[in-house]
């Protein structure tokens, strides 16, 4: 099947010894990450930003995935990455952000820190009880792509959303939730004060679900959900290396220090 123009996955080699993995959102694409990518790469890094599988075609494509497909392409470019990297650090949007903090529970120390915008955690809890049944006799519903405050700014995503692949998501938040413990990673949260796609208590229960002690919240005053296209892109770009930047030359404590 045909990609959408711009929904191409992303790869850069880099110099320095850390590897990235960026995950885009349910429905959309890496169109949405790529600028983050291109900015990572940029610095040197070594970046992967895979295009997951149902995703940048059309919305019928995503009927026959499960999250299960999603992760495995996650999860494998993760392995990648560490095994041509020193530290690999894993970075996520909205349900991309889902996808990097179940990595992070479920590698351990192979994930060095993560970094997230709008996180999804929940699903809408009336319509998530009748997907079972509802998802049999609704092919689709109108997308949630493009939630973007700056005038012009454009997400290359699906208009329709299979009640299928719906219940895949809502199947995902709910394993990925009981996860959060297991995150012990530094973290870093970036969340926008108005967003029409995930509600901000998605972004408290991160906060208050994870084991994590380095964490640092950020609040982005000028975007909508797709942060990574917004007004704030460079405030993520540029905390997202400062963030790796303290991690990775941070210091070892010193015995008895």
């Amino acid at each position: 099947m045909q990609l959408l123009p711009g929904a191409e996955p992303f790869q850069h080699e880099g110099t320095s010894s850390v590897g990235i993995l960026l995950c885009h959102g349910f429905t959309g694409s890496p169109q949405s990450m790529r600028p983050w990518a291109e900015h990572l790469a940029e610095a040197g890094h070594t970046v992967s930003l895979p295009l997951l599988p149902g995703h940048g075609t059309r919305w019928e494509d995503l009927r026959p995935t499960g999250w299960q497909d999603w992760y495995a392409t996650v999860d494998r470019e993760l392995r990648l990455l560490g095994d041509r990297c020193e530290r690999v650090f894993v970075c996520g949007l909205s349900m991309g952000g889902t996808l990097a903090l179940r990595l992070a529970a479920r590698h351990g120390e192979a994930v060095a820190g993560v970094a997230v915008v709008n996180p999804a955690m929940t699903f809408p809890r009336g319509k998530g009880h009748t997907l079972p049944v509802l998802r049999h006799l609704v092919p689709s519903v109108p997308g949630v792509a493009g939630d973007i405050a700056r005038e012009g700014g454009e997400e290359i995503g699906y208009d329709r959303v299979s009640l299928h692949s719906a219940l895949a998501l809502r199947n995902l938040l709910t394993l990925a939730r009981g996860e959060l413990p297991r995150v012990t990673q530094p973290l870093l949260v970036m969340r926008s004060r108005r967003d029409h796609v995930v509600p901000p208590t998605d972004a408290a229960l991160v906060l208050g679900g994870v084991s994590s002690t380095d964490v640092t919240e950020l609040f982005l005053e000028r975007s909508f959900h797709v942060a990574t296209l917004d007004h704030d892109a460079p405030r993520i770009f540029q905390e997202t290396d400062a963030f790796i930047t303290r991690l990775t030359t941070r210091k070892p404590a010193r015995d008895g220090a």
